[in-house]
């Protein structure tokens, strides 16, 4: 009988709530999207030097966007849902 109790409690609590998924969602769109503003800039001559790759945003601007993902996916990770807001 303990056993069966056992096995309902624990199916019933899930690591993460609705909370965190959504923010290591937000998170993951936010390290694709700065993987995707890095992506390119290239030449297809491999003779021909493109000065495209120093863009501002493949050097600075997609790096911060997949910090801020790493950041927010932290965030998610240590969100406490189960927390009442106390007034």
């Amino acid at each position: 009988m303990g056993e069966q109790k056992r096995k309902q409690d624990s199916k019933s609590n899930f690591i993460f709530g609705k909370k965190n998924y959504k923010w290591m969602f937000i998170g993951l769109g936010f390290i694709a999207f700065g993987f995707i503003l890095m992506s390119g800039g290239g030449s297809d001559d491999p003779n021909v030097f493109s000065p495209e790759i120093f863009s501002f945003r493949r050097i600075r601007l997609a790096p911060t966007l997949v910090l801020i993902g790493f950041g927010i996916q932290i965030y998610a990770i240590l969100l406490n849902p189960d927390k009442k807001k106390s007034k």
